[in-house]
């Protein structure tokens, strides 16, 4: 998923808070009245979140800017680490790989088998280093 992709679902998907003060206020109406007025505190609750839904959907209500830089923050961390993580991955199996081809090589007695296993390790670890990430 590319960077603008990521920007227009977190966009779509990240919807505003309703106001702490109107949740808390009509919690504690709703503990004052009793359990006999619960069906009434649903229907108003889920009224305000269809109406900040429909506010959404009509485009009034915009994302957040604050939350596309911290979006922005989290992904390009995220991708560091995907990056730190495949590079050690390739550095552990090409070490796994390399210590049972030397000991075949040696078994054989055969230098140009050694050259040549060690010269495709450096060179794919080598490309792993100088890959740019995308």
């Amino acid at each position: 998923m590319c960077w603008a992709d990521t920007r227009t679902y977190n966009r779509d998907m990240t919807t505003p808070e309703l106001p702490r003060d109107d949740v808390a206020a009509a919690l504690k109406a709703r503990r004052e009245l009793g359990p006999d007025y619960d069906a009434a505190f649903a229907d108003s609750l889920v009224e305000r979140v269809e109406q900040m839904v429909q506010a959404r959907l009509n485009g009034q209500l915009g994302p957040r800017p604050e939350l596309d830089s911290m979006v922005r923050l989290k992904y390009e961390q995220d991708q560091a680490r995907g990056e730190r993580k495949v590079r050690t991955a390739v550095a552990i199996v090409s070490l796994g790989v390399a210590i049972p081809l030397t000991g075949i090589a040696a078994g054989l007695h055969s230098l140009a088998f050694l050259v040549i296993i060690w010269t495709g390790i450096v060179l794919i670890n080598l490309a792993n280093a100088v890959r740019r990430p995308q």
